[in-house]
């Protein structure tokens, strides 16, 4: 994929834990344990799709925090310096990239779908991402056991010509 087509996915990473029951559920408990979690849900969605996936989590509140980013298995993670919300990080970069390439910003938060809209990005809510990630893991086990079927069927058929020459070998 050239660089000018290739596809960028921004997601609220808090948004999406506040509106997925698991990972609601699980940051009660834990929410560093949510935030992996949806980390590793992207991680394997990356890998599928191939969009250049980054996840912002607010630290607007945690006093004197810069914006720190890193990679987590091909995810690009940011956690916002102080007084920065998620939201303006992300029509910042939405800012940056411009309206030449495809953005999608991943949020439910209604007045961010509409300024994402109003500067070319396309907005899909927290649960329209859920169920693309579904769609994709389908795909794939679609395209596993198919591979799996076409391997059995090569196996079957190298089983039936080796059968076939040890027929012949004890022949001779």
């Amino acid at each position: 994929m050239k660089a000018k087509d290739k596809e960028y996915l921004y997601v609220d990473g808090y948004n999406i834990i506040n509106s997925w029951d698991e990972l609601k559920e699980l940051s009660k408990t834990s929410l560093e344990e949510a935030r992996i979690r949806l980390l590793e849900i992207l991680s394997e969605y990356l890998h599928y799709s191939n969009i250049d996936i980054t996840v912002v989590f607010d630290a607007y509140m945690v006093k004197g925090n810069t914006t720190s980013i890193y990679d987590y298995k091909g995810v690009k993670v940011v956690y916002t310096k102080e007084n920065e919300l998620a939201d303006h990080y992300i029509e910042r970069n939405l800012d940056e990239i411009g309206r030449e390439k495809k953005v999608t910003v991943a949020t439910s938060d209604r007045i961010e779908q509409d300024i994402i809209m109003q500067k070319g990005g396309i907005r899909i809510s927290a649960l329209e991402l859920k169920a693309e990630i579904e769609n994709a893991k389908k795909t794939i086990e679609r395209k596993r056991i198919k591979m799996n079927l076409q391997n059995n069927i090569q196996v079957g058929k190298l089983e039936d010509v080796l059968k076939k020459a040890l027929e012949e070998w004890e022949k001779d």
